[in-house]
């Protein structure tokens, strides 16, 4: 490979570690064209699978700032998976592939700048498609919102009880304090009229009936006079 080339090669490289969401480095020793060809469409749309050549790719993980995630691994015959979309789908890919042809072996990558192990990768492999944790995830939203919305809905009338609740202790409170001291004064009353009552028999008593001896004495004594 002319040196234009070389350098043509690594800037490439450099430009796609850095671009991509993560890079997986693979060996792929013993593996067929037509097998290759087939770990190329298990990896889906947002991924491509290139084989590099050690000496070019260790300059290209260097300027990329990823020398020390990447460097060690660039041991025998290398290929990267590049991926631009759902880190999980490729994941998948390079782990379903490599169960059913061994002589693909995962050595390792980088997820947004940060190294992963093998163990990591096939970790990543069991979750979910980004799509349907999206859809989980509205999925949880959308319920919440609905439950939200429902206790809002009910807070009026919960208020509008409450307020009622309190109106009426209210008036209870304030109709009943009145009325004890009126009975109060009611009661009291009745004994005064009953005293007032001998009272005026009394005055009729003291008073001489016309016709009575007392009666008719008191023109005589004036005839004395």
């Amino acid at each position: 490979m002319a040196n234009a080339e070389k350098v043509a090669a690594v800037a490439e490289l450099t430009e796609r570690f850095k671009d991509s969401t993560g890079a997986v480095l693979t060996e792929y020793r013993g593996l067929t064209v037509a097998q290759l060809a087939e770990l190329r469409r298990s990896l889906g749309d947002h991924a491509t699978f290139a084989v590099v050549k050690n000496t070019l790719t260790k300059i290209a993980v260097n300027e990329a700032g990823l020398d020390e995630q990447l460097s060690s691994m660039l041991v025998g015959p290398s290929a990267v998976a590049f991926v631009d979309g759902d880190v999980v789908e490729a994941a998948k890919g390079l782990r379903d592939f490599a169960r059913a042809n061994p002589l693909l072996v995962i050595k390792g990558g980088v997820l947004d700048g940060k190294a992963m192990s093998p163990s990591e990768i096939t970790k990543l492999a069991d979750l979910e498609p980004r799509e349907v944790l999206l859809a989980k995830l509205a999925g949880a939203m959308k319920a919440s919102l609905a439950g939200a919305a429902a206790t809002f809905n009910a807070l009026p009338v919960q208020l509008a009880q409450l307020a009622e609740a309190l109106r009426a202790k209210r008036a209870e409170a304030e109709g009943g304090a009145p009325e004890a001291p009126a009975a109060e004064a009611s009661s009291a009353e009745a004994p005064a009229a009953e005293a007032s009552a001998p009272e005026a028999g009394a005055a009729e008593a003291s008073a001489p009936e016309a016709g009575t001896p007392d009666a008719q004495a008191a023109p005589g004594d004036g005839d004395e006079g």
